[in-house]
């Protein structure tokens, strides 16, 4: 009887990095921006949005609710659309559906945001393309919540 084949381990080192999931980009963000526009921030505490713009806020960012009923959510007057903030945006953090971010990627490069930021599940290849090519940095499929204790962790 012949044992069975063993596996081989999976080699990180050698797979080819996410383009989208650039730690200098991620760094870039949470460090250095800090007006964040949330696209679909509600006033619900039980929304995620909610809780990763209030997560934001205790570390300083401002935020800039961005929903179709400009809510006032945290104490920031909401907008209806991107284009409707009346101030400079450094980066848009986008809480919708994969098949529905892409436009808000074209609208944060037309207000002229300095970064884009997708959130955890939401992935458009196409609208990175788009938005790389326009030079503004871009980040999908991760959430704040999640890079700033690992960025914080490698600092150690």
């Amino acid at each position: 009887m012949s044992a069975a084949p063993r596996a081989r381990a999976c080699n990180l080192d050698r797979m080819a990095p996410i383009p989208w999931l650039d730690e200098g980009n991620i760094r870039f963000m949470l460090e250095d921006l800090h007006t964040w526009a949330v696209v679909g921030l509600s006033g619900d505490p039980s929304r995620t949005a909610y809780r990763i713009a209030r997560f934001l806020q205790d570390r300083g960012k401002r935020i800039v609710p961005i929903h179709p009923d400009a809510p006032t959510v945290l104490g920031e007057q909401g907008y209806a659309t991107l284009a409707d903030v009346p101030f400079a945006i450094d980066c848009v953090d986008v809480f919708r559906r994969s098949d529905a971010a892409g436009r808000f990627a074209d609208e944060a490069v037309a207000v002229g945001a300095r970064a884009v930021w997708f959130q955890l599940g939401v992935v458009d290849e196409d609208a990175y393309r788009r938005t790389a090519s326009a030079g503004v940095p871009m980040v999908m499929d991760t959430c704040p919540a999640i890079e700033w204790p690992r960025l914080a962790q490698a600092r150690r």
